[in-house]
């Protein structure tokens, strides 16, 4: 039964308690405001209730209580949330809301309204509508703020929910709403999405820990209160102004924790961690954590290992805290964390907390900087919006690492970042030319990852381009949305000049480029679309004097550009009879002369064939080479089945191209592998270097493919080779 007398003091209830919790920052006129918004948005929603059946207006409240108690925002940001709603559910448009409330708030609610809308977990809609949110960035980061603290609640009252919705709205929570929390250093607000999404996707072992964690708080109280009564005393004889906390770690970080180390709930060692505010001058703010660091580690031994110091560096989302990890008298390790009551402040609320904590016109926080990459990356970003939500989230969650350019200006990177990050972000332009770094006055390649410390100089040329490997190392979404975008263009300007070549070419054939060309092309190279052989032509991979060949020879029946060694065998066998001669390779023989062909350079171990060249002659060829077709169609009769003898002194020449960072005692690094450890013999080796990045082309004389193998696997493992790869 509703009791509409019961509902309206509900509704007043929780009106004043949000009053109670802005009454410290509010200033003149602005109790009016909320008062307004508030008759405002129980107007617009009298009639409406939630899917738990009570009065929508308990919603709005909710949000606007969470932003003002949880995140710590103000009075324009309680109006908007009041009334984040009313444009979507009822007839009142933007400019009424501007005309009544003003333009900020006007703005903010224009925002939310149009990130509103329904996610679809993996569709193209759900990614549009999330690029459009962090598009609200450049406007007021409020909207951000006040669709979390909606979504925060959403969570809190799931129950309401069907099944399907529950873990629809859970998994989009984690997916997305969790890491923008984290990384806007709503720290609560993220643990507590995380530990609701835990409770209705894995509800048996939320409450299995939770039960768990309940069951031992007394024990943990105790082992608390003993284990800081020593570190209470000294403070106090130091004079500080302090307050102690021990806080449960959350029920998501702990399952983590169990599933990350293979470990039972009565094994994690660090359930809860301790965290010690003090109320001091900003200006003392350092000495007094590190002051406080000393004191505690004279009790308790610490771990070297797990000291964080984001007092000196403090995180990209502002976050500063000292901690450390200490042994008790008990033998248990507890992580200890230090910090002011700005920085818990900073800690709890987040970027809201930046605002009362600004240092000052014209500084940059951290987040701020942040704020700005996130609007770099939304006006550089050219590829599909999911690809673009992918790369953005995997950025949200990451630790960072702190490094220098040259000049000592400070970078700071998500961990594991590489060379190629650091040339990305300094422009976008020398990560496009970069050719490799100087870490510490060394030459590393691109993909060397980069540490805390670390001073980075980029070495670039304007004839360097990026290329897919890159992919491959680069960490960051601007890196990678870069590196695509370029990859698509060089892709594309390539395909173009193929194109020329194949009609250049065509035309000199007197043939036009008719589809079924295409196709037999396509089909003979292996290129899945016509852009592609474009590309192959421009390249080099494909020679364009090969065109004529292909065209005339293949059929629809081949319908491949080579045979497979045993279809090669079955054709020759049809020619020449199944038990025609059989050419060993290697073996001493006074009838048959034959050579290695300079074509495809075949070594002991390929698929080949002979072919009778008509000089007394045979020609050693690979199945696959280009020329394999051509002369099975047109001199059938002169092909010789071949293979390999098993003896293994035999040596036969094959190329290996290498490409790497240049530096003193590489060649004889290289050599000694090659002809001491393997002994193979070197015919020739060409080495070109420039701006400490090297290329080269090694002629040796190996057994056969498993002997190549093995020596370009060892060469691969030489300091400062990049790529190690066999050319014909």
């Amino acid at each position: 039964m509703i009791d509409p007398e019961a509902e309206r003091k509900e509704i007043l209830r929780l009106y004043r308690r949000l009053l109670r919790h802005a009454k410290p920052f509010l200033k003149d006129n602005d109790a009016k405001i909320i008062k307004k918004a508030f008759n405002a948005s129980v107007e617009a929603h009298k009639d409406m209730r939630r899917k738990s059946g009570e009065p929508y207006i308990y919603h709005p409240i909710a949000v606007a209580q969470i932003a003002v108690e949880e995140i710590g925002l103000g009075t324009t940001s309680i109006v908007a949330a009041l009334l984040h709603d009313v444009v979507e559910d009822t007839e009142l448009e933007i400019e009424d809301i501007e005309r009544d409330f003003g333009p900020s708030v006007a703005r903010i609610i224009e925002g939310l309204t149009k990130i509103s809308g329904v996610f679809d977990y993996g569709s193209s809609q759900q990614a549009e509508n999330f690029r459009k949110m962090l598009l609200t960035l450049s406007d007021d980061v409020r909207v951000i703020l006040i669709k979390l603290a909606d979504r925060l609640h959403n969570m809190r009252t799931l129950d309401s929910m069907p099944r399907h919705k529950q873990l629809k709205i859970a998994s989009e929570t984690m997916y997305l709403y969790a890491p923008l929390a984290h990384r806007l250093g709503l720290y609560a607000i993220k643990s507590e999405l995380e530990d609701l999404y835990l409770k209705y996707t894995d509800t048996d072992t939320y409450k299995d820990i939770s039960n768990k964690i309940r069951q031992t708080r007394s024990a943990r109280s105790k082992f608390i209160k003993d284990f800081i009564s020593p570190i209470e005393e000294e403070l106090d004889k130091h004079g500080f102004k302090f307050n102690i906390k021990g806080r449960p770690k959350s029920i998501y970080s702990i399952l983590k924790k169990i599933k990350k180390q293979n470990i039972t709930f009565e094994e994690v060692y660090d359930l809860f961690a301790i965290r010690i505010i003090l109320d001091v001058p900003l200006e003392n703010e350092k000495a007094a954590c590190w002051q406080v660091y000393s004191i505690i580690t004279d009790f308790y031994q610490p771990n070297p290992d797990r000291l964080r110091d984001w007092v000196n560096t403090p995180k990209a989302n502002g976050y500063e805290s000292l901690h450390t990890t200490v042994m008790s008298k008990s033998g248990q390790w507890v992580e200890v964390q230090i910090r002011t009551k700005r920085m818990d402040e900073i800690a709890e609320r987040g970027y809201a907390a930046h605002w009362k904590y600004k240092d000052g016109p014209g500084s940059e926080s951290g987040l701020e900087q942040w704020i700005n990459k996130v609007r770099d990356m939304l006006e550089n970003n050219t590829g599909n919006a999911l690809e673009f939500m992918d790369e953005f989230r995997k950025n949200l969650f990451v630790e960072e690492v702190f490094v220098f350019t040259p000049k000592g200006e400070l970078i700071i990177l998500p961990d594991k970042a590489t060379a190629l990050d650091f040339a990305f972000e300094i422009h976008s332009q020398i990560g496009l030319q970069c050719l490799g770094a100087k870490v510490n006055q060394k030459l590393v390649p691109l993909s060397y990852r980069l540490y805390n410390g670390d001073q980075v100089e980029i070495l670039t040329s304007q004839k360097q381009k990026p290329n897919e490997e890159w992919l491959n190392y680069a960490v960051t979404s601007k890196a990678r949305a870069r590196i695509k975008e370029a990859l698509r263009e060089e892709r594309k300007h390539r395909s173009e000049q193929g194109k020329v070549l194949l009609d250049k070419r065509l035309s000199q054939l007197k043939m036009a480029d008719t589809q079924a060309n295409l196709n037999k092309l396509m089909a003979f190279f292996n290129v899945p679309t016509v852009q592609d052989l474009y590309y192959h032509l421009a390249t080099g991979y494909i020679d364009p004097k090969n065109i004529k060949e292909v065209i005339f020879t293949a059929t629809a029946e081949k319908g491949s550009s080579t045979l497979d060694p045993k279809s090669f065998d079955r054709e020759v066998q049809k020619i020449r009879g199944v038990n025609s001669d059989m050419l060993v390779i290697g073996e001493k023989t006074s009838n048959m002369n034959y050579k290695i062909s300079s074509c495809c350079n075949p070594i002991p171990g390929d698929d080949v064939f002979g072919f009778e060249t008509g000089d007394d002659d045979i020609e050693i060829h690979r199945t696959n080479c280009l020329r394999a077709i051509e002369l099975m169609s047109n001199y059938g009769n002169r092909i010789v089945r071949a293979k390999w003898t098993d003896q293994k002194e035999l040596a036969f020449l094959a190329g290996i191209r290498i490409k790497g960072t240049d530096r003193v005692g590489l060649v004889n690094d290289l050599t000694r592998i090659i002809s001491n450890s393997l002994k193979v013999n070197m015919r020739s080796i060409t080495i070109d270097s420039h701006d400490g990045i090297f290329e080269g082309n090694i002629m040796v004389f190996v057994n056969d493919t498993d002997h190549l193998d093995k020596l370009i696997q060892r060469m691969g493992k030489v300091n400062g080779i990049l790529t190690v790869e066999r050319f014909d």
